[in-house]
């Protein structure tokens, strides 16, 4: 994506590596190559993005000390647990890789051999029996996995890292005092469907597949509605008016974007007058299905990172 960390690179770098959003108390990481075992091409895919780059340069970068000494910890970003929550996937205790599989899906320890259980040692994932392939699905999330299908679960991972929601606002006014960037304009949809997008998917698990425009506008919102969530809280928190501007800014296009749906989804109306995340989850349940691309698509990111 980036062979050098800019500023806008340097905020871009800032990627996702919350842990599982439904945490199970034991799990921890097994690192990217574990998966790439069978998913190389979305391995492929992320050797491409500023989330695998970033980790032989971000901690070179010109503020990156000063930012780490002002969080309280290890001056250096790979030993310093605050920096080391969004910019590195830890194996064993040790920064092992970029912000990567599990930054988004979960630590995997627990759930991972849930996953690859496809019923025999012979079974081949195209053959699995529908049953127990459905049993196999909820038994992983149960033990940690965050699907593709949990997107609003993967925008609170995304959300967490880009506008610093998964440290507190104290935390995120230290930091960016010492000069850690804060990006008031993050949107699920440009940062995810561009270098970052790995969509391979049945029928055709060759291809890298691209959203129509009613699965841009579904994410499209509820990226939003992430957002709003956790700019609101944020902006409450923070006395830091840097960070509070870049919340502002997160709450007021959010407010646009739900707003524009307001008369066809029931749930908008108490998401925008109370930003929980009950209300957020009820928003998102109520438009999966839906094609909103008629009230949104003007609104939808026209170039992705």
């Amino acid at each position: 994506m980036f062979s050098k960390i800019s500023s806008l690179a340097f905020a871009g770098a800032l990627a996702l590596i919350a842990f599982a959003a439904a945490p199970v108390s034991a799990a921890s990481n097994v690192g990217p190559e574990k998966c790439q075992e069978c998913h190389r091409a979305e391995h492929g895919v992320w050797e491409g993005t500023a989330h695998f780059t970033s980790f032989r340069s971000v901690h070179k970068h010109k503020d990156a000390k000063a930012i780490a000494e002002a969080s309280g910890g290890d001056k250096s970003l790979r030993r310093n647990d605050t920096c080391q929550t969004c910019h590195t996937t830890e194996v064993g205790g040790k920064p092992k890789a970029g912000p990567s599989c599990e930054s988004c899906h979960g630590a995997a320890s627990a759930w991972l051999p849930i996953h690859n259980d496809l019923g025999g040692p012979t079974v081949k994932p195209g053959d699995e029996a529908p049953a127990h392939k459905a049993k196999r699905l909820a038994d992983a999330k149960k033990a940690g996995m965050i699907h593709s299908s949990m997107l609003y679960d993967i925008a609170e991972n995304c959300n967490g890292c880009h506008t610093m929601q998964n440290v507190d606002a104290a935390m995120a006014g230290k930091l960016i005092d010492a000069g850690h960037p804060i990006n008031g304009n993050y949107e699920l949809v440009a940062y995810s469907q561009g270098t970052v997008r790995h969509r391979f998917y049945p029928p055709d698990i060759t291809k890298n597949q691209e959203m129509n425009k009613a699965e841009l506008a579904r994410m499209f919102l509820t990226g939003h509605a992430v957002g709003l969530v956790y700019a609101t809280k944020g902006a409450a928190a923070s006395s830091n008016a840097t960070y509070k501007a870049a919340m502002d800014k997160r709450i007021a296009s959010a407010t646009a974007a739900i707003g524009a749906v307001k008369g066809k989804v029931g749930p908008a109306g108490a998401l925008l007058s109370s930003p929980t995340e009950a209300n957020a989850r009820k928003f998102v349940d109520a438009i999966q299905g839906e094609d909103l691309s008629g009230a949104v698509g003007g609104m939808l990111p026209k170039k992705y990172k």
